[in-house]
């Protein structure tokens, strides 16, 4: 009787230790990701990156980072994901002057929105040599034209990121629909502020940064995005900070 009270009180806390470190050990997980391969991710991110051993996704679009190619292989190459946006970046227009009649989603098809997906990951396998990666929806947009391309990217990805801002826990997760927080202007306190939540809640946390000390209307200033940089890595035994190709392969094999 005591053996056996002894047995289901150890597996009792084993259990409650699991409940609280489901992310690879730790209380929760925070991915770091970055659209569209501007040049202040090479200047301003990657090298603090490096400095406090984290690593992120960046998801490269728009062809703007052929002139710098070298440089992007060498920071896959130090284990950041170079992940699949498109080529083009097509959006839904509506609504968006920006977007060029050509690469309005409206005008596509599905055909053409994975044809343009494929060739995306062929031009970043010649950059880093790797045949696994997730995937960014361009302005979180999931249709092209009235159809949802959604179930192609299932069958390509791992997992596949949004623009929804929320933070979710494991067991409530659909990879393909991963929510992240749009990054504009919010202050180093308020960005940490979401981490301390995330570990609250035992959850996922992913940024969407664009413009790092600027390169982008949607931008964060060196000390706040420095100031969340820096927490995660203080924190490192207890946040897990990943790729999201790690994460998304994490959870599936949960």
């Amino acid at each position: 009787m005591i053996r056996a009270s002894f047995v289901a009180a150890l597996l009792a806390l084993s259990l409650t230790a699991r409940a609280g470190e489901p992310w690879n050990g730790m209380t929760c997980a925070v991915c770091l990701t970055y659209d569209d391969a501007l040049d202040v991710h090479l200047q301003n991110v990657v090298p603090l990156l490096d400095s406090l051993g984290l690593r992120a996704t960046f998801y490269l679009s728009n062809l703007s980072f052929a002139q710098r190619i070298d440089e992007w292989r060498l920071a896959a190459a130090r284990g950041n994901e170079l992940g699949n946006h498109t080529l083009f970046h097509p959006c839904e227009g509506k609504g968006r002057s920006w977007v060029q009649p050509d690469y309005d989603l409206h005008a596509y098809t599905v055909t053409r929105m994975i044809d343009e997906i494929d060739m995306a990951n062929v031009l970043l396998r010649a950059i880093d040599g790797k045949t696994r990666r997730t995937f960014a929806y361009p302005c979180g947009d999931t249709k092209a034209g009235d159809s949802s391309y959604v179930g192609k990217i299932r069958e390509r990805f791992p997992g596949a990121r949004g623009v929804e801002g929320k933070m979710q826990t494991i067991d409530a997760i659909d990879p393909y629909a991963i929510g992240a927080y749009m990054i504009s202007g919010q202050s180093g306190d308020e960005l940490v502020g979401l981490v301390k939540q995330a570990m609250e809640k035992h959850a996922l946390l992913v940024f969407l940064f664009h413009g790092v000390g600027g390169g982008h209307d949607l931008n964060v200033s060196l000390d706040a995005h420095r100031q969340l940089l820096r927490f995660l890595a203080e924190k490192g035994n207890e946040i897990w900070v990943a790729p999201l190709l790690d994460i998304a392969e994490y959870m599936k094999k949960q």
